[in-house]
């Protein structure tokens, strides 16, 4: 039961970090969803340096790892709205945007972790 907590409650931080950030670009005047990247790019980042920096320590007790990773990273994380964002773009032409969009997403994303998780 404490594991689908720790889900819950991280899941929870996530979510409403994710929103939070969401109205910090909402006066944006874009069609590049500059707020779903950079979220999607932080919850790799923070993902990464769990694993790099206390998941020896902090991390391994599962409960920590599913509040952390599972749960705020995953509410933090948009691949859902990254993936209507991205059809849209494409749907109303923006086919630069549109590559854009799934580039820097992936790069940064895969990126951050592969560099973090390297222990370079």
């Amino acid at each position: 039961m404490f594991k689908f907590l720790a889900v819950f409650i991280g899941g929870g931080v996530g979510s409403i970090a994710r929103y939070a950030l969401s109205i910090l670009f909402q006066n944006v005047n874009s069609k590049f969803p500059f707020a779903t990247v950079l979220s999607n790019f932080l919850s790799c980042l923070i993902m990464g340096l769990f694993i790099l920096f206390i998941s020896e320590k902090i991390i391994s007790s599962s409960i920590w790892r599913l509040l952390l990773i599972v749960g705020f990273c995953g509410g933090f994380s948009t691949f859902s709205t990254f993936s209507l964002e991205s059809l849209n773009l494409f749907e109303d032409h923006h086919y630069g945007y549109f590559v854009l969009n799934i580039l820097l997403s992936l790069v940064f994303g895969i990126g951050v972790l592969f560099i973090l998780t390297k222990k370079i």
